[in-house]
């Protein structure tokens, strides 16, 4: 199964916000085990160290980066990518980049704290709970 992590349980991992860390850590287990392929779009590697730097320094973002390129490929983020992201129903642009991101990257569904922001989107979702619990049937 090829999953693409939203942004924001990336950094619920990183920077270990309970109680959403532990539910990722273990998706990202299962990435680094090859149980999952996972993936994370391009540009949230980007916000990811930006915000993370804010919190931990910027040595440790560097750090995170690093280990998230270990256990993640990258979906790619293009023109059309963005093309069909500024056409998109979702709300939201950044969530539309992630969802056509992950379309483009043949991605089985994404992984995020935020469903709701997704409702419209062209590519299944889930939280990492439900994720998981599909993925332990």
């Amino acid at each position: 199964m090829r999953v693409l992590f939203d942004t924001n349980v990336l950094i619920d991992f990183l920077l270990d916000r309970a109680p959403f860390a532990e539910t990722v850590a273990d998706l990202l287990s299962r990435a680094d085990r090859g149980q999952i392929q996972g993936l994370a779009c391009a540009d949230s590697f980007t916000t990811i160290f930006y915000l993370v730097q804010k919190a931990i320094g910027r040595d440790a973002a560097r750090r995170h980066i690093s280990s998230l390129l270990s256990v993640l490929d990258v979906a790619p983020v293009n023109r059309a990518t963005l093309e069909h992201a500024a056409e998109s129903r979702l709300r939201d642009f950044e969530d539309a980049v992630v969802v056509e991101s992950g379309r483009q990257a043949c991605v089985d569904c994404i992984v995020t704290r935020n469903e709701k922001d997704f409702v419209g989107s062209r590519v299944t979702v889930h939280s990492p709970r439900a994720l998981l619990a599909l993925l332990t049937e």
